[in-house]
């Protein structure tokens, strides 16, 4: 008994020594890793499938080299990415602009916030029924998003081509009601911005976002007209990293922005979406 009583304390003091040197290692290791502030950080963002999370993917091992996992949850629809936010189950999203951002914190009550704008969609007319703008027939239908900021923008296109005159004043919240003139006698039929591409052949031409002309197969070199990139739309429609106002300062989220506007990710843009996206940095 008494030879396994000094036995097992010997085994015990020799444990406790392996031990310590392995904490020892650990400290110096994480002592090295110090100047990374946002090592080890794991953030959760929501996008759109197309260009969205596509873009994202190409940031994922520039951030893995900086100590930040970047977790990207696919999204389709346009709310579910800021109720994320809101309720906590993401950490930001990537898939609006800063005109539905603000539409959205106002009709629901909530204070998100852009912390970065990554690139621009040009916003296209499509053919449908009809394939040329100058022979828009009278009464023709177009298909408009449904929604009140990229409504505005769907007719500011359509103004622009001279299918429509828009009140002087009305620039990005125009509606219907802003149309001072109609020569064509155009229809318009509002669908969920997802549904546009789908709805072409019932209709004569449909105005559809770029992500969602993207994701139905359609390029902009396809677009019988297309936003002017120097235009109202480009300045003001920039898709945008949003999060809510406790974490506009969060160190891997700024982190996540410079990358998403570095030289790599635009080369990657402007190598992948032909026109269809553009870079904003």
């Amino acid at each position: 008994m008494l030879i396994f009583s000094l036995t097992a304390c010997g085994g015990a003091a020799k444990k406790e020594i392996k031990t310590d040197a392995v904490a020892t290692t650990q400290t110096s290791e994480e002592t090295a890793q110090a100047p990374e502030q946002a090592a080890n950080t794991v953030i959760k963002v929501g996008a759109n499938i197309t260009p969205h999370s596509e873009i994202l993917e190409q940031a994922k091992p520039i951030l893995e080299q900086k100590g930040i996992t970047l977790e990207i949850v696919k999204l389709e629809d346009s709310i579910t990415p800021n109720t994320g936010v809101i309720e906590g189950s993401l950490d930001a999203n990537y898939f609006q602009h800063v005109p539905y951002l603000e539409q959205f914190n106002k009709e629901n009550g909530s204070d998100l916030v852009s912390i970065g704008a990554i690139h621009y969609e040009p916003f296209g007319v499509y053919a449908g029924k009809t394939t040329d703008l100058s022979a828009l027939p009278d009464g023709a239908l177009i298909a408009v998003p449904n929604n009140v900021t990229n409504e505005a923008r769907a007719l500011l296109l359509l103004a622009q081509e001279g299918i429509i005159k828009l009140k002087d004043d009305a620039g990005i919240n125009a509606t219907v009601e802003d149309i001072v003139e109609n020569p064509k006698n155009v229809e318009f039929k509002e669908l969920a911005p997802e549904q546009l591409v789908a709805a072409l052949p019932d209709v004569d031409v449909a105005v559809i976002n770029g992500n969602y002309a993207i994701e139905g197969g359609l390029h902009v070199s396809q677009a019988l007209a297309v936003e002017a990139n120097d235009g109202l739309a480009a300045v003001t429609y920039g898709n945008i990293i949003a999060t809510s106002k406790d974490k506009e300062n969060d160190e891997a989220l700024k982190v996540l922005v410079e990358v998403l506007q570095s030289e790599d990710i635009s080369k990657f843009i402007n190598d992948t979406y032909d026109g269809a996206v553009v870079p904003l940095n």
